[in-house]
């Protein structure tokens, strides 16, 4: 939907599988990454809970908060001209019933000016994500391999049980989500699960056969060279770049190369 002028609408997402053209979402947390990446043509930016480990350096997504989420929302949002943006609802502000969900989505839309949200869980979260798609909040799905559940899944791990993902994944188109997003799931069950649904799918660790993809920004710039995961391709490797250019910046400042006489002001 690169050729897109105007901003991509929840319809217009919708409306791309019929269409047959692919989805592309990116993550974002911050105005400078979400202004480059909607220049790009990305479909979504999504401002996802992984902000917990990629911007503040925790090993599980878990201690996000809400407060934050709809700081780094609001900071994407002012970025995107043209994308949809898409906010997760973190850990623990949707599972205490249809109340809290309805509070913590309206509070993403309103005060981070997202355009729609996601959650986790299939069946188990079916009617916080009817209640919040009632009052009119657009709620994008998730199911697979579900970060905020690592403990019990005992890590990040790829999920296999192929007749609970489709049931995960009719539960949540039924109760009205305009997406899903399936995470390391077996590229066949994937397939069968996007071959079921009517809204469109989108994929990270799950195949070829989804509607579209999604990956973590940093993952697809190579910022973390110590992190492999066997889904991401690296398309660039600006982890290293960024080094070597502010060795460079540190080199120059020693030898007193820079500010040479262009940088100065007489």
């Amino acid at each position: 939907m690169s050729s897109h002028e105007r901003p991509i609408t929840v319809p217009d997402f919708q409306a791309a599988r019929s269409k047959g053209v692919r989805l592309t979402v990116l993550t974002a947390y911050d105005y400078t990454m979400a202004r480059l990446f909607d220049a790009a043509g990305v479909d979504a930016l999504l401002v996802g809970d992984s902000l917990g480990m990629v911007v503040q350096g925790h090993s599980t997504a878990l201690p996000v908060t809400l407060d934050q989420m709809v700081y780094h929302t609001r900071c994407v949002a002012r970025g995107a001209s043209r994308a949809l943006v898409i906010a997760d609802l973190p850990f623990m502000t949707y599972h205490l019933g249809t109340t809290q969900a309805l509070a913590s989505a309206g509070r993403l839309l309103q005060e981070g000016g997202a355009h729609a949200v996601k959650l986790e869980g299939g069946e188990r979260s079916a009617e916080m994500i009817a209640a919040i798609t009632r009052v009119d909040i657009p709620v994008m799905g998730h199911i697979g391999l579900t970060p905020q559940s690592v403990h019990r899944l005992g890590g990040f791990r790829v999920q296999r049980n192929a007749e609970q993902l489709l049931a995960d994944a009719r539960a949540v188109e039924q109760a009205g989500a305009f997406a899903l997003v399936i995470e390391c799931v077996p590229s066949e069950v994937s397939k069968r699960i996007t071959e079921s649904l009517q809204i469109p799918t989108i994929g990270i660790g799950a195949g070829p056969h989804c509607d579209g993809q999604v990956l973590v920004g940093q993952d697809m710039l190579g910022m973390f060279p110590d992190l492999h995961p066997r889904f991401v391709k690296r398309f660039a490797e600006v982890g290293k770049l960024i080094r070597e250019s502010a060795e460079a910046f540190c080199r120059e400042v020693r030898e007193g190369t820079f500010p040479a006489a262009e940088h100065s002001f007489r």
